[in-house]
């Protein structure tokens, strides 16, 4: 079979393409006939088998964070705690206001940007006090955002990925620690601990059309409680 001389792809699909060219085919006509030629030259299709990402260890997150408590710049630690503990986007946190924290109920409104939907994230009530007093050196500055500089402008996304880059190196580690892997570890640390996937498609913002009956029969308040439950076992 190796030894057999082939017409090049590129010759042969030249000549399907004249064969076709009267037929004045679209993309679906073209995908219909493609799918039954396979099937008449019983051919299989072959799907590459995706590599899982990587997911950091519990130890790298522990050094990861170690490193970003010894900086002792507050605002650098609530805002990385922050995303350990929530697994909001880089892209949502910046965008996240004063307002849209309910620190009675220990809960975040994360504004549905880019086509995303608006959802409600839970954090820990061990956190609230901290990022109570956060919050408050931001409004006595008469600022907006949760995250903002001392020009009252909102943090960027860039701008975050550098504060986050910055304590990886300070850390010394060197397999890939980017805000998505951040969220990986939070999902994989949630499934570690029996979490209905119901609540974390709603802590996380990930969707999938087979739960989404599920997905929507989840409350806030639930999500609220089940988090609580196992959030004090979290790494930091």
């Amino acid at each position: 079979m190796s030894n057999m001389k082939r017409t090049s792809a590129r010759v042969k699909a030249e000549e399907l393409a004249k064969l076709l060219q009267p037929e004045k085919p679209d993309y679906e006509y073209l995908r219909q006939v493609f799918q039954y030629l396979r099937k008449g030259l019983n051919i299989t299709v072959m799907y590459k088998e995706k590599t899982p990402p990587y997911v950091p260890t519990e130890d790298e997150i522990k050094k990861y964070y170690e490193a970003v408590w010894k900086s002792r710049k507050m605002k650098h630690v609530v805002l990385i705690k922050m995303l350990l503990y929530t697994g909001i986007r880089v892209s949502e946190i910046v965008h996240v206001k004063i307002t849209d924290v309910d620190f009675d109920r220990c809960l975040i409104r994360i504004a549905g940007i880019h086509g995303k939907k608006e959802r409600i994230v839970p954090f820990p009530n061990s956190f609230t006090e901290v990022l109570a007093m956060h919050a408050d050196v931001i409004k006595r500055r008469k600022g907006e955002y949760l995250f903002e500089s001392t020009w009252r402008k909102s943090y960027t996304v860039r701008g975050v990925d550098k504060i986050l880059a910055r304590y990886k190196e300070a850390a010394g580690i060197t397999s890939s620690l980017s805000p998505k892997r951040l969220r990986y570890f939070l999902v994989n640390w949630f499934k570690k601990q029996n979490l209905e996937d119901a609540f974390i498609k709603m802590h996380t913002g990930y969707e999938s059309q087979q739960s989404i009956e599920k997905y929507a029969k989840a409350s806030a308040s639930d999500a609220q409680k089940a988090y609580e439950n196992i959030i004090e076992q979290f790494p930091v």
